[in-house]
């Protein structure tokens, strides 16, 4: 038998076994999608966004996803093309013609990846700038303390009967003043800290709770007693490192009630898996009475929030500035 009658041979049960593959691939994709819910589809899988920032987030994603898609349909599509239309069983060529030095070629090959980059470059920055943009007077200001193996929660807040002011607060007092001069005057406040044996009492889900109020701008302050920690709170899509000796903030406004999961996503040691917490949106005057509740069991003033504000974190704020 000629050689090409053998390869022709040996080609012919590997197109008898692909439409095999095929089904069986199609098969699979359809048994672990029955439980999908085809309405998430969109959010690519993404959680339910429940802040007013959270939609630029998904979008972001959304496009990230398409533009990826789109290249890689084109990529793929050049392989297939390449793959059919010049195999040496139709063109007959041992060694099929070398291009070199196709200056247009080259230069889409450069000019290309600078462009996707530089697109998606632009957007990410434009959204992040957005994000991490704090208003003047914020509504309401929470100290988040991330701690091993549990969170903290100092509400800076202007409690009826509490006497204080966070301003002057020792516990605060590793707070930068950019911080600082945005607090309510004489803001005695109420805080809330958790264990890693700490659970939500509505839910049984393990970590202490912290409660917002819906449709109003909240601003988390983000400091650390030890190492550093990262607050995520799933729906809010976006999440923020929580760096010893260098103060984070970003600011949102829940859109929608209901209790929602939180937890560290930054590997901060033995027992990081246990650094949960719950988040509950409820009205404003629910949000007022929880902070009543707090200073009624004598959780008022503020637990320590963190190590001092370090001299390259000083230096970064002045050149910001």
């Amino acid at each position: 038998m000629s050689p090409n009658g053998s390869d022709r041979s040996s080609r012919r049960p590997m197109r008898r076994k692909l439409p095999q593959v095929l089904t069986a691939g199609l098969i699979l994709a359809t048994a672990t999608g029955c439980s999908y819910n085809w309405e998430d589809f969109p959010r690519l899988g993404m959680p339910t966004p429940v802040t007013e920032e959270a939609p630029r987030i998904l979008s972001l994603w959304q496009g990230s996803w398409a533009a990826a898609l789109i290249t890689g349909i084109l990529v793929w599509g050049l392989i297939l093309w390449a793959t059919i239309f010049h195999r040496r069983s139709r063109t007959k060529v041992e060694v099929p013609p070398q291009t070199r030095y196709n200056m247009p070629i080259e230069a889409l090959y450069t000019v290309t990846p600078l462009i996707i980059v530089s697109v998606l470059f632009y957007f990410t920055a434009r959204d992040e700038s957005k994000l991490l943009e704090l208003t003047p007077k914020p509504a309401h200001t929470i100290n988040v303390v991330g701690y091993q193996w549990s969170w903290g929660f100092n509400y800076v807040e202007n409690v009826p009967g509490v006497q204080g002011d966070a301003k002057t607060d020792k516990n605060l007092a590793t707070l930068p003043d950019r911080y600082k001069v945005q607090f309510p005057e004489n803001a005695g406040g109420v805080y809330d800290a958790g264990i890693p044996g700490t659970r939500n009492p509505q839910t049984g889900n393990p970590g202490p709770t912290l409660w917002l109020p819906k449709g109003e701008r909240v601003r988390f302050v983000l400091t650390s007693r030890d190492v550093i920690h990262s607050f995520w709170v799933v729906p809010f899509l976006m999440k923020q490192d929580v760096i010893p000796g260098h103060p984070n903030a970003f600011e949102v406004t829940p859109t929608r009630e209901g209790t929602f999961l939180g937890k560290c996503a930054e590997l901060c040691g033995v027992d990081h898996s246990r650094m949960l917490f719950n988040v509950k949106v409820v009205s404003p005057e629910r949000y007022q009475q929880h902070l009543k509740e707090l200073a009624e069991k004598g959780q008022t003033g503020y637990i320590p929030s963190g190590i001092e504000q370090t001299d390259p974190a000083r230096n970064a704020e002045k050149k910001q500035l």
